[in-house]
């Protein structure tokens, strides 16, 4: 029986391919992100969110990356705290919780990236290498 050890030291013995969703269950992945996308992006319509705080913080997530500043297994495990739905939605309870419209507006921001990422076939990341994904290999 074979188990697999998620953390970055055995993501590095990581080979091309292995974890990669393909196929039907990609294209359901990837029609869940923008599934995902259409949802936070209504209710942020519904919430009353302000357009042009949208627009400045749509790409913030993607400073996560720069923990590949410190090497891949940092930035694998840096890049993927910022682009879990766990975490995002957890800041949009938060907001929604403490009636906090501009904590629940970042919410909703950064599950609407985290939809279209995943959309466009961007995965979660391995220590691997930045383009190995669970939605692409790397390669």
């Amino acid at each position: 029986m074979t188990s697999v050890t998620i953390n970055a030291r055995a993501d590095r013995s990581v080979q091309p391919g292995f974890g990669t969703v393909t196929g039907v269950p990609r294209l359901v992945l990837q029609a869940e992100g923008a599934a995902v996308l259409a949802v936070a992006v209504t209710a942020y319509a519904v919430t009353g969110g302000n357009w042009w705080l949208f627009a400045a913080l749509f790409l913030v997530p993607d400073l996560f990356m720069l923990g590949y500043l410190r090497g891949s297994g940092i930035g694998a495990a840096v890049y993927n705290l910022g682009h879990s739905y766990v975490v995002a939605l957890a800041v949009v309870g938060a907001g929604w919780a403490w009636g906090a419209p501009v904590v629940l507006s970042a919410g909703l921001i950064w599950v609407a990236h985290i939809g279209f990422d995943r959309a466009m076939g961007y995965g979660l990341k391995y220590a691997l290498g930045f383009k190995a994904t669970h939605l692409s290999d790397g390669a």
